[in-house]
């Protein structure tokens, strides 16, 4: 399971730590994206995925969506930020300049991880948003503060072009942080079905499925009524 902080943890008050400002007045179009990489998270907790979810915006348009897929494909690289990489390089012929990352903002609810913060900064991404930091994992800030740092020793430091990409990029924490970390807890106390070694029992029927299986039988009830 993800650690994860919320803005008033201690590591946020490090140097190094996730860049997490809850008190940020954040504007209309911020919260509505990541409403939408939450809902990515609820599509991927529906799956019994682990629900991190994630959108690429360029120009004020989602042009990548993606939740993590590492239960059903038992591979741990395939988080949501990847998942929606692929997606997008692949609507791009595999041409990454033709995505133009340089002009995106990634909005996820979960602080990338060094893997993902990593990707981010060879491909160039212009800005991360994310929900609540992860003090185990982090790329931007929580362990390693990649967005600060770059990932300058992945490129070829004599290819100008290459030494473009691998840099630093803008990153900030905190918008609806307590909504990604409740996913994550209705994920793990109905048990992770893909786990070795689960830590507690599976539910076969998790609670949000229950909620909604009440609900169905509540409305013929209240037409009736």
């Amino acid at each position: 399971m993800a650690h994860l902080t919320s803005g008033s943890s201690a590591a946020a008050s490090t140097d190094t730590a996730a860049v997490e400002h809850p008190e940020v007045q954040w504007t209309a179009e911020q919260q509505h994206f990541m409403q939408l990489a939450i809902q990515q998270a609820k599509e991927a907790l529906q799956d019994r995925e682990v629900p991190i979810g994630c959108v690429f915006v360029r120009d004020g348009q989602v042009i990548g969506s993606g939740y993590n897929m590492t239960n059903h494909s038992r591979n741990a690289t395939r988080h949501a930020e990847l998942e929606a990489v692929d997606k997008m390089l692949a609507d791009h012929g595999g041409d990454a300049s033709k995505v133009q990352f340089h002009r995106c903002q990634l909005y996820v609810t979960i602080e990338p991880c060094i893997m993902c913060a990593g990707a981010l900064s060879l491909l160039g991404i212009g800005q991360v948003f994310f929900g609540a930091g992860n003090d185990k994992f982090g790329g931007c800030g929580s362990i390693v503060p990649v967005h600060q740092q770059g990932c300058g020793s992945c490129t070829h430091h004599d290819d100008p072009q290459a030494a473009a990409h691998g840099a630093g990029f803008p990153a900030v924490g905190g918008l609806f942080a307590k909504e990604a970390i409740q996913l994550l807890q209705d994920f793990y106390i109905a048990g992770n079905p893909a786990a070795p070694k689960p830590h507690r029992k599976v539910m076969e029927v998790p609670p949000w499925q229950q909620a909604q299986e009440q609900q169905q039988r509540q409305q013929p009830m209240e037409r009736d009524a």
